[in-house]
């Protein structure tokens, strides 16, 4: 295979260069191998334009000759974990849940060589790559292990944990009955009754664009009011954050990839929940609700409402919760599991850059295995 190699494109790019780009991406993001919303182009470019100042952000393009096959956002890191050894990472902001490189189906090994040709010869690649977010049993992680075992190239697994997804066939009532216990659906029914004794409950979906706005308006409002705007966290405490989330759902919106749920008491907004959606596949991206309502569960009844909408929407096939692990409300929800996955990767090169990255990733791996086994878990 003829395989051309493009040097990592910089973070800013001009106006015109950055539509030619982005084009590219979407027609790569419509036959990716591995569904990730987090590198479509409508979230990828909104991280680009606003959260990627002062980060040193590279865009490892893969070709086919002239298709575009791969895709992998990475960062140069000075340091790893605790360790001052430099490395380059897959790009992972505070908003974003999953970092699998959008690669075309059938691509999947050539990709990869791709991608590790291009950091084994880039100068500022690091001592070696840390992987993070990727599925186990996805396909990124199949043919990186098969390229690693072919190139004989090391790859080590350093953490992983599950986190609640939902995929199943079943109706939303009939997975309702079949996997939450009758003593919490019993009580949720109470607690909407109770609700409903206050003044009017709807469910909405976004569907129209011109209520857009408005939405992210109530969201970012609705998310400040609770304890991450105390704590600073929230989207609208941060201009940055607060342009990225808008510039994300006006372009997923645009491309179909929005999931938008709130449920209102009396017109007014008591819980929000915003998904991106990428293939058949979907991501939770954030949730919010009025937490002086906290005796009435808000958070968990949009969630039922959720999971009517994902159910009943033939297109979804599955969704993944992004939550972290043993997560106590989700976790109770929704029965399947996604497994997330850790890996560093050895980097190659020639001469003293060989050298040097042998040995990063040599005393990075010792060291984590003398941790392990102080700590008894070896």
């Amino acid at each position: 295979m003829d395989m051309a190699y493009h040097p990592a494109l910089p973070t800013a790019v001009p106006a015109a260069s950055g539509q030619s780009q982005r084009a590219r991406w979407l027609a790569l993001a419509q036959d990716a191998a591995e569904a990730n919303a987090f590198y479509a182009p409508d979230m990828l470019g909104a991280a680009i334009d606003h959260l990627a100042a002062g980060q040193d952000v590279h865009l490892i393009e893969v070709y086919d000759g002239d298709r575009l096959i791969g895709l992998l956002p990475v960062v140069r890191r000075a340091r790893h974990g605790r360790l001052p050894i430099g490395c380059v990472a897959n790009w992972m902001h505070d908003h974003g849940f999953f970092g699998a490189p959008i690669i075309r189906r059938g691509d999947e090994i050539a990709a990869w060589r791709g991608f590790l040709a291009q950091l084994d010869a880039a100068p500022w690649g690091g001592g070696f790559l840390h992987l993070e977010g990727l599925d186990a049993a996805g396909a990124n992680a199949a043919a990186l292990e098969a390229l690693c075992v072919e190139q004989r190239r090391g790859r080590l697994e350093i953490h992983r944990y599950d986190r609640a997804m939902l995929r199943s066939d079943l109706s939303a009532d009939a997975y309702w009955e079949t996997h939450v216990r009758s003593k919490k659906r019993k009580e949720l029914r109470r607690l909407q009754k109770r609700l409903a004794e206050l003044g009017t409950v709807e469910t909405r979906l976004l569907s129209a664009q011109d209520d857009l706005a408005l939405w992210c308006d109530d969201f970012l409002a609705l998310e400040a009011s609770g304890w991450k705007g105390q704590e600073g966290t929230a989207l609208g405490c941060r201009p940055a954050d607060e342009a990225f989330f808008r510039a994300a759902c006006a372009a997923a919106f645009e491309a179909g990839r929005l999931h938008m749920l709130r449920v209102d008491l009396d017109g007014r907004a008591i819980a929000m929940l915003v998904n991106f959606r990428h293939g058949e596949g979907a991501f939770s991206f954030k949730i919010a609700f009025d937490e002086s309502l906290g005796r009435f569960s808000p958070g968990v009844l949009i969630e039922i409402a959720n999971l009517h909408a994902v159910q009943d929407d033939p297109t979804i096939g599955w969704m993944d919760s992004c939550a972290a692990a043993d997560h106590p409300m989700i976790d109770s929800l929704w029965a399947e599991r996604r497994t997330i996955v850790q890996y560093r990767i050895a980097l190659h090169g020639s001469g003293m850059a060989r050298l040097q990255r042998s040995a990063a990733f040599a005393i990075a791996n010792g060291v984590e295995a003398l941790a392990r086994r102080l700590k008894g878990q070896a």
